[in-house]
């Protein structure tokens, strides 16, 4: 194992601490330190050390010599921190003044340069942007690999009859394959989001310095064009003591949950022995401790849980923020946790659901039998009587009727001769029967989004064509 450098010679003394004659009390370093979790931000602090430091020495700052040995320094600062042989210490504060100290502990005092004409407070809105941005891209591929599996699983039940449910009742017959499209929309939609959210967050700060800017002769769009940003904050209050970007990001990030918290209960209800419409893997179920048959979808329901979760990583930096001043204040360290958790969670959550989605069994006989009862085809009964001239509010109470009475008959539609048909009104011909079939009431639904299966196997070789474009 490694031994770790420690940096406490070289920090004894803080960075900021020339006009302080008292040391900072223990207890206070400890509460002040974010090290323990922006220290994931060092390879984006060093990647912006390094474009600084090509800033500096355009603006004479730093000669050419002086510039390599810092990025050379910086480079094996990132090395030593990724191979965890620096001790990253709460003296240290964060980690910018953690990487700060251990560049200048090698390559001396050249690296007490680095930081002219700049802040912690530009430096940590920059990583955090450089973080972000690589957060989104990782999160929509994770999206783009659940509607592939969407995909997937809908193609495999192509055919699979199910009952499409309002209030949680069954209403109308509908393609297993249109309820998983549903689906895909919606996280769809996440990418978009997600997408639209980056133009936000692909703005840089640096140059904002402390709240001021810098007087510097600093030149930001060529450190935006090194750090791969698209534009440059205009304003720098707005560069350092924003965060609604991060906002943003935590609320998108909130509806990706209650989406998949949706699909979630949906796999939780299906699973159960009410239901029995599928069957979830045993590597993604878990057993009980006292009852032997028990096999239960925690994943799914750690997945609902965790929403929660992130539903309250947004309000917790939305109350941060909402009375702060201009420009940074200590309290926007707060912003850092609630997003570092958010991103982990809906990551984790998602890297789980598309193998858990495409092992689940589909029990396609359960699924059609529970569409042929509880009068789903009642709505095509009322149309029945609409396309032969009553208007649809008098077919609809002529169909209720008729769906009281063989509840009271403990009878089904499907059941009905044409004569008991005809006693609700003379408009029912003989081919009522197969007017009411649940083939034909799904396929009789061909408008564009409906679940016809022609129209739901058009929509998944357009998503399919779309699919195989953005490769």
């Amino acid at each position: 194992m490694a031994k770790k450098v420690s940096t406490k010679k070289a920090s004894k003394k803080k960075l900021w601490g020339g006009r302080f004659k008292v040391a900072t009390d223990k207890l206070v370093e400890e509460l002040n330190a974010s090290i323990s979790f922006d220290s994931r931000l060092y390879a984006h602090d060093i990647r912006g050390s390094i474009a600084h430091a090509a800033v500096l020495k355009k603006a004479g700052v730093l000669t050419e010599a002086e510039r390599k040995k810092i990025v050379s320094g910086l480079n094996k600062v990132e090395r030593e921190i990724g191979a965890g042989t620096v001790a990253l210490t709460s003296d240290l504060e964060d980690i910018h003044m953690a990487v700060e100290s251990r560049l200048t502990e090698l390559i001396g005092p050249l690296g007490g340069k680095l930081h002219t004409g700049r802040s912690r407070n530009d430096q940590v809105a920059l990583d955090i942007r450089l973080y972000l941005k690589d957060e989104i891209y990782q999160v929509v591929g994770l999206l783009h690999e659940l509607r592939c599996t969407l995909v997937e699983v809908a193609e495999e039940n192509i055919d699979t009859v199910m009952p499409g449910y309002t209030h949680l009742q069954r209403a109308q017959p509908i393609l297993m394959a249109h309820h998983l499209l549903a689906y895909f929309e919606m996280f769809g939609r996440d990418v978009d989001r997600l997408l639209d959210c980056l133009e936000r967050v692909d703005i840089m700060p640096l140059g904002s310095g402390a709240l001021a800017g810098s007087p510097y002769n600093l030149d930001r769009k060529l450190a935006a064009k090194l750090l791969g940003f698209s534009a440059i904050t205009e304003n720098s209050l707005d560069g350092v003591g924003s965060r609604d970007f991060t906002l943003e990001f935590l609320s998108v990030a909130s509806i990706i949950m209650a989406n998949v918290s949706r699909l979630a209960e949906e796999l939780i209800l299906w699973s159960s022995q009410e239901f029995g419409f599928i069957e979830l893997s045993d590597a993604f179920t878990t057993g009980s401790s006292i009852m032997p048959q028990k096999k239960n979808p925690d994943i799914a329901e750690l997945a609902r849980g965790k929403t929660g979760r992130v539903y309250g990583n947004l309000v917790a930096l939305l109350t941060t923020m909402k009375a702060l001043p201009l420009a940074y204040n200590k309290d926007m360290q707060e912003d850092k946790e609630p997003l570092f958790d958010s991103i982990d969670t809906v990551k984790g959550i998602l890297k789980v659901f598309s193998p858990m989605l495409r092992s689940m069994r589909v029990n396609t006989d359960a699924m059609e039998r529970a569409a042929a009862r509880g009068f789903l085809n009642a709505t095509d009964a009322a149309d029945y009587l609409v396309e032969r001239g009553l208007p649809f509010r008098e077919a609809h109470g002529v169909t209720g009727r008729i769906v009281a009475w063989c509840i009271e008959k403990n009878r089904t539609l499907e059941e009905m001769e044409t004569k008991e048909w005809q006693s609700f009104s003379p408009l029912f011909k003989s081919d009522v029967k197969k007017a009411i079939s649940i083939s034909r009431s799904l396929n009789a639904r061909k408008v564009h989004g409906g679940t016809a299966r022609s129209t739901v196997s058009a929509r998944l070789k357009k998503i399919k064509a779309g699919l195989r474009g953005a490769k």
